[in-house]
């Protein structure tokens, strides 16, 4: 069973989104099998097999998110943050500017989906191992 201090200590490493294959391992290593990041408030839901699940309780004050998604300067902004050229606050605010909700790691599938405030997937990304 992971805990949300053992989340907390592999994602203090995370400084870009250069970082995040790394983070991924790690928290797989824990037994994290997916997990959801909500862009109002950073929360995020951990899960894991028997139903294990650890919440990380917000993060900073409540954004609004944009209600229609610009799909292309989202996808502008995040492959800079994968670059490493931005900090994760700054992806943030753009996901909430250009309408993303939330996404979702699949940590068995290697993926990452973001989705609107629809619920419509946005994109669909494999995450690199």
């Amino acid at each position: 069973m992971f805990t949300v201090e053992q989340i907390k200590a592999a994602h203090s490493k995370v400084k870009s989104g250069a970082d995040f294959p790394a983070y991924i391992k790690e928290i797989k290593q824990l037994g994290v099998t997916h997990y959801e990041c909500y862009v109002t408030d950073g929360h995020i839901d951990y899960h894991g097999t028997n139903n294990n699940t650890a919440t990380v309780p917000p993060k900073y004050d409540t954004l609004n998110v944009a209600g229609k998604a610009n799909i292309q300067q989202f996808k502008t902004e995040l492959k800079e943050h994968q670059q490493g050229k931005t900090d994760y606050l700054t992806f943030i605010n753009s996901c909430a500017t250009f309408g993303i909700e939330k996404w979702e790691v699949n940590i068995e599938k290697m993926s990452c989906i973001y989705f609107d405030k629809l619920g419509n997937e946005i994109l669909v990304e494999k995450i690199p191992q």
